[in-house]
């Protein structure tokens, strides 16, 4: 079984979100943008040991949704162990891939598809060698 792990906010503009999440709820943040290879600030959302997840605010990879439209969301990552095991389950239950695995160096395996219903998810299995 696997939960959520990680969670990603897309935004316009990085400095503006930081600085409301910052300010509505006392997150803190750490520049991961050399991992992700685009603007990307880590977030830090409670004390360690604390329920609930760590997560990021990532730079929009394309138009802001229409203000009308459906749900402006999140995207959940879930912790996997076996990449290419989670990757076939997703497939074979009907989910599409989004974006190819690739390796955040030194800490994970990454990559995103989507649900029978157009969300996005990714997953993530740890691994030290990821290169």
């Amino acid at each position: 079984m696997s939960r959520p792990v990680h969670f990603e906010i897309h935004v316009d503009d990085l400095d503006r979100a930081m600085a409301f999440y910052a300010a509505a709820f006392g997150w803190s943040y750490e520049d991961w943008s050399e991992f992700a290879g685009l603007p990307y600030a880590g977030v830090t959302t409670g004390e360690e040991g604390t329920l609930g997840i760590n997560g990021a605010l990532m730079q929009r990879q394309g138009p802001s949704p229409a203000a009308d439209g459906a749900v402006k969301g999140a995207v959940l990552t879930m912790g996997v162990e076996d990449y290419g095991e989670s990757e076939q389950r997703i497939l074979e239950a009907g989910g599409t891939l989004a974006l190819p695995k690739y390796a955040l160096p030194g800490m994970a395996w990454q990559g995103y598809y989507l649900d029978t219903e157009g969300n996005v998810f990714g997953i993530h299995q740890p691994d030290e060698d990821a290169r």
